[in-house]
């Protein structure tokens, strides 16, 4: 039998790379926590997708450019905008109940988000990302060359360094956690897919689950592989304020619909921050907001929605409605309180189109991967669109890769380690990281509290490294030093950054240069 192919998380990413594989080769997919659980079922707005006939390719490329202040990879851009439709085709095809409407192009309904010239979103309903979650999971585990695994968590990449012989520089495998047995695996691997998402549990309010650890960056780059743009964090404008739900978003497409933000007095406020007001891109909208918060000292603003109507909310934001009336707030007849949280992290696993990392044998696809699409700001709904995009090339190119030589992977050693006699190191330095970072490196930045930032991260790392190094590996272990690695990736990147631009303001830096390039991070076992 041949090496499986391993993937490493089973959102959009992952389970479209399965999909495209399972028919030629096994596949293995780890999910470190539920199935369910992947980022992918929270997003509630939709797929971008060139299909009416008042857009183009060329509209889709613009609008992506200019949402990315100046380092958008026209190429990335280019092909990723050319298979959009056949992107949305395929999820149609794997039977996701898109929102229909019979007038509109392969009979789908499509909204409009801000910073796009037109309607060029598929969604279902306001819970897209669930809808197409369920139906490829679904897919997934009726077939039969896919072996779906969860709480199952990687723990680093079995590389060359790994082994005790002469061997080409290569991914071969993965340590993985099997939680439940509390037992370290080695899987061997024709190749490894990293498809963990972002890194939004970094910071200390975000739209992301408990997942999103930035497992895949911080692998990648503990192995060797190069890093950029991570100095991109995206806020989104618009969570829901409010103390029984931190993490829950209100979805880009309502106010795209025609939603207005508004300060206590009922006063609108975008016009003075931009002409296009709530359609402006998403680092426009939250650092208004934050403006805003601080200049009149508020915990939150205000999105209002109530003059669109009733039966129009309750049709077109079925989720949104429903959560908030749960928690005493109907959006049809008040205003919902909103404030900005970290959404998604548009640096990552440097990588090429066909998903290919620096190491042969392995990939990165979706949230963890970089391919310079999202530049300095990522465009509502991109992506979704990114994950089927590269997940299928990346299933191509795969398919065409050489089997990795056969023989026997070091098993992982613990010969030298503990049980942990107490808990605690972890979780207050899970809660100090992610408070500094949320005050430190947030939406308006300074090189002094970048510095004081990078100097808390280093005693962290320390602390946590010492930790690791003596005592048995359990799942809130691994997150947090994946955590400490991508804060400090993310604060060395701003550091380098001398200008705003984009997700990165800084009020030392307050210009934009003429001409700026990606941030590149290459890891000391490359520099040599």
């Amino acid at each position: 039998m041949s090496q499986p192919v391993v993937i490493i998380g089973a959102g959009l990413a992952g389970l479209t790379v399965a999909l495209h594989l399972a028919d030629r080769m096994p596949v293995v997919v780890l999910a470190k926590r539920e199935l369910h659980e992947a980022a992918t079922a929270w997003a509630q707005g939709g797929i971008v997708g060139v299909l009416g006939s008042d857009d183009s390719i060329d509209s889709h490329v613009r609008d992506t450019q200019d949402a990315g202040a100046g380092l958008v990879d026209e190429t990335a851009a280019r092909y990723i905008a050319e298979r959009s439709a056949s992107a949305v085709e395929w999820l149609v095809a794997q039977g996701v109940p898109f929102t229909p409407d019979t007038e509109g192009p392969l009979g789908l309904h499509l909204t409009r988000e801000g910073g796009h010239a037109v309607r060029r979103i598929a969604h279902a309903a306001d819970a897209t990302g669930k809808a197409i979650h369920d139906s490829l999971l679904a897919k997934a585990k009726a077939h039969p060359n896919i072996l779906l695994r969860q709480r199952c968590m990687a723990v680093d990449l079995i590389t060359s360094r790994h082994l005790k012989r002469e061997e080409p520089t290569r991914c071969y495998g993965v340590y993985a956690l099997d939680i439940e047995s509390s037992r370290v695996e080695t899987i061997a691997a024709r190749a490894v897919v990293l498809a963990t998402g972002g890194a939004g549990k970094v910071y200390r309010y975000t739209t992301n689950p408990d997942t999103a650890t930035g497992d895949g960056v911080a692998m990648a780059w503990r192995a060797g592989c190069r890093v950029a743009n991570m100095e991109f964090i995206q806020f989104h404008p618009t969570c829901l304020y409010h103390p029984q739900e931190r993490s829950f978003l209100i979805t880009e497409a309502l106010r795209g619909e025609g939603g207005h933000l508004k300060l206590p007095n009922g006063e609108r406020f975008m016009a003075a921050h931009d002409p296009r007001e709530e359609l402006a891109p998403r680092d426009i909208v939250a650092r208004a907001i934050d403006f805003e918060m601080k200049k009149h000292g508020l915990d939150h603003v205000w999105l209002d929605a109530r003059h669109l109507g009733e039966d129009f909310l309750k049709s077109h934001f079925p989720t949104i409605h429903a959560r908030c009336l749960k928690l005493g707030i109907d959006i049809a007849r008040q205003m919902i309180p909103v404030v900005p949280a970290v959404h998604f992290t548009c640096g990552g696993v440097v990588t090429d189109l066909d998903a290919r990392a620096d190491l042969p044998g392995l990939y990165a696809v979706g949230e963890t991967g970089y391919t310079g699409l999202h530049g300095a700001n990522r465009l509502a709904s991109n992506s979704l669109l990114e994950c089927v995009v590269l997940g299928r090339a990346c299933a191509a190119s795969v398919a065409e890769s050489e089997e990795a030589l056969k023989f026997v992977l070091p098993p992982w050693d613990e010969s030298q380690v503990e049980n942990a006699d107490e808990q605690v190191v972890i979780s207050h330095n899970w809660d100090e990281l992610r408070l500094l970072m949320w005050n430190y490196v947030g939406i308006v930045r300074t090189t002094k509290r970048l510095e004081r930032a990078l100097h808390r991260i280093e005693l962290l790392r320390a602390e946590t490294l010492e930790y690791y190094a003596n005592f048995r590996v359990t799942r809130d272990l691994l997150e947090l030093r994946n955590l400490v690695d991508c804060a400090e990736l993310i604060v060395k990147s701003a550091l380098l950054r001398h200008e705003s631009r984009g997700l990165h303001f800084s009020r030392d830096f307050p210009a934009t240069l003429p001409v700026s390039f990606p941030t590149l991070l290459i890891p000391p076992t490359r520099r040599n």
